[in-house]
């Protein structure tokens, strides 16, 4: 009796909630903080580089299409991630486009994911655990920085990244280390030295989603989905308080999905995710060899997706 009661909630939690579940988590892990300072350029010129990335997401919030929260209050909802990114990123010396130098950047992502509920109710987002995420590729063009009398003062760079799905994924489960679609997700990084020690940087992003033909278990009948293209950004500010050793500033990311969650080929109305994160952060150089970043984001102006708090911690190393 007990399980056919739970199994009857559950179908009425399906039935008057359906965008809840339906449009959590349509795009792609992206990012959203993992990059920051001194962005437009490597930091030691050409050469190979190993960065590794650990971040923690923690949410208690679903949030709907207004920003409200898209559960009751009894769900009770408590995410809490784990997201490990290895990096390896090749520089070269040579020019091969108007002064822009070429190079590769691959990153392997670990993902863990938990997600607990302060009840039993199994029609709530679920979570698919740890696993391998989707693995990025991106070739890439950086331009030596433009010189002024007192150092630096512009440098930048354009990659053509592409998310390729390699990452566990079920469609019986919402929240997944994989998407099980191919993504691409190509960006402008610049930083510009407002003074020798003041500098602001960001890194423009345009997000476009392949097809997933093997959809998730509340698109109900559906041969494919596909999620909506979409802007994010970072953004940063920082002051060198140690000479060649410390920055600190304040760091931000953005998301903005411009159209909307396709079924079948047709528009999901209310379905587009939208979040805004800003934070303390710091950058502290080892040597011209070794940095180690530490950012944290309070994110708010969530929308069809979870809102919370991140803590992304980043060493870099030039070989």
């Amino acid at each position: 009796m007990k399980r056919s009661m739970m199994s009857f909630l559950s179908f009425v939690v399906i039935m008057i909630m359906p965008g809840t579940t339906v449009h959590a988590y349509d795009l792609p892990a992206v990012n959203l903080g993992f990059t920051s300072f001194l962005d437009g350029g490597p930091p030691a010129g050409p050469g190979l580089y190993f960065t590794q990335y650990v971040q923690y997401w923690t949410s208690e919030h679903f949030r709907d299409a207004d920003g409200d929260s898209a559960l009751p209050s009894f769900a009770d909802e408590d995410l809490n991630a784990w997201i490990g990114l290895s990096q390896f990123i090749y520089q070269s010396n040579t020019d091969i486009f108007l002064g822009g130098k070429w190079g590769l950047d691959v990153i392997i992502p670990v993902v863990a994911l938990d997600l607990d509920y302060g009840t039993s109710i199994s029609a709530f987002p679920q979570d698919n655990g740890s696993g391998l995420g989707d693995i990025l590729i991106g070739p890439y063009l950086q331009w030596d920085p433009i010189m002024g009398k007192n150092g630096p003062i512009f440098m930048h760079r354009i990659e053509l990244q592409m998310i390729f799905p390699t990452g566990e994924y079920s469609q019986n489960k919402e929240l997944n280390p994989g998407s099980n679609f191919f993504s691409f997700n190509p960006y402008w990084a610049c930083t510009l030295f407002l003074s020798p020690k003041l500098t602001a940087s960001t890194r423009i992003h345009y997000l476009w989603n392949d097809k997933n033909d093997d959809p998730g278990r509340n698109f109900m009948g559906a041969d494919d989905t596909q999620a909506g293209q979409a802007f994010h950004a970072n953004f940063t500010m920082a002051y060198e308080i140690l000479e060649k050793r410390l920055r600190l500033g304040i760091n931000g990311y953005y998301l903005k999905q411009i159209t909307d969650t396709e079924m079948d080929g047709h528009d999901i109305s209310d379905s587009r995710e939208r979040v805004l994160g800003i934070g303390p952060g710091l950058l502290y150089h080892f040597s011209p060899n070794d940095h180690l970043f530490f950012n944290t984001y309070f994110e708010s102006h969530a929308e069809n997706r979870p809102d919370g708090t991140r803590f992304n911690l980043r060493w870099v190393h030039h070989f």
